[in-house]
């Protein structure tokens, strides 16, 4: 069977673990993001395995518009620059989120699934940033208050994951979707003394990785608990700044910045 390919061509796709509304939502899918579409339901809802990171979800047609396999394999280090970037498409005014690519885009101009588009603002080429590490914990700090939401991406609500997956996109370096995933990325760092800035730290409950978060220094992290936050962190895990009260038992930190 021939493999069928689709761009997401919204600002943020909702992706569920179900197909049904009334699942949870797992993940968002940005504009420009290709999947592969690997099964269907009803005509209402489309099975997907994102190429960006196979996270595999459901979400509805209207959500995405069909490319071929070459169009779907192409990749872009340019991403919007802005927590809201404006574009125009068909006429018509889009808002896309920080960190959506670019595809095809050259001189504020761009075409997706055929469809030519307009972006006036500067993007993100993420091929050039030379200070990653830098440039991470810079973009990290402008998050902060952002609400917690269960499978977001975006400033208006994220997940520990996400925020930590987000942060990395924006300078060029794909990681995996859950925390647990990414946990099993990277090099493993011996112990939090010798963690570096924009190491990750993972967080386990019962014996299962539960949260990450991103390491400031080897006393502060900033993660999405609540709402994006900095808070202290030591050798058994993170103590709230506020309340003292320790919420998160460390179980392991991997680095993805050389």
């Amino acid at each position: 069977m021939k493999a069928v390919y689709a761009i997401v061509t919204v600002p943020a796709a909702p992706v569920r673990k179900a197909p049904n509304h009334r699942r949870e939502m797992s993940n968002q899918l940005f504009f420009g993001e290709t999947v592969q579409i690997t099964g269907h339901k009803d005509n209402q809802w489309l099975k997907v395995k994102s190429l960006y990171d196979g996270y595999t979800g459901w979400l509805t047609p209207h959500l995405v518009t069909g490319i071929d396999a070459a169009t779907a394999m192409q990749q872009s280090s340019l991403l919007a620059a802005q927590f809201l970037t404006r574009i125009e498409i068909n006429q018509q005014v889009m808002q896309i989120p920080l960190g959506s690519t670019l595809p095809a885009f050259t001189h504020k101009k761009g075409v997706i699934a055929g469809i030519p588009y307009h972006c006036a603002s500067k993007p993100v080429d993420t091929a050039s940033i030379k200070n990653k590490r830098n440039q991470l914990l810079e973009n990290a700090h402008l998050w902060l208050n952002a609400p917690y939401l269960w499978g977001g991406k975006t400033i208006f609500g994220v997940d520990c994951s996400g925020f930590a997956q987000t942060q990395y996109k924006l300078v060029g370096l794909p990681i995996l979707r859950d925390a647990w995933e990414q946990a099993l990325q990277g090099q493993p760092v011996a112990s939090l003394k010798k963690a570096q800035p924009a190491d990750l730290a993972f967080f386990e409950d019962k014996g299962k990785i539960v949260h990450v978060g991103i390491l400031l220094d080897s006393k502060t992290i900033i993660h999405a608990a609540g709402k994006v936050r900095i808070d202290k962190i030591d050798n058994k895990g993170i103590v709230n700044s506020e309340t003292g009260i320790r919420t998160h038992q460390l179980k392991l930190i991997r680095r993805f910045i050389d």
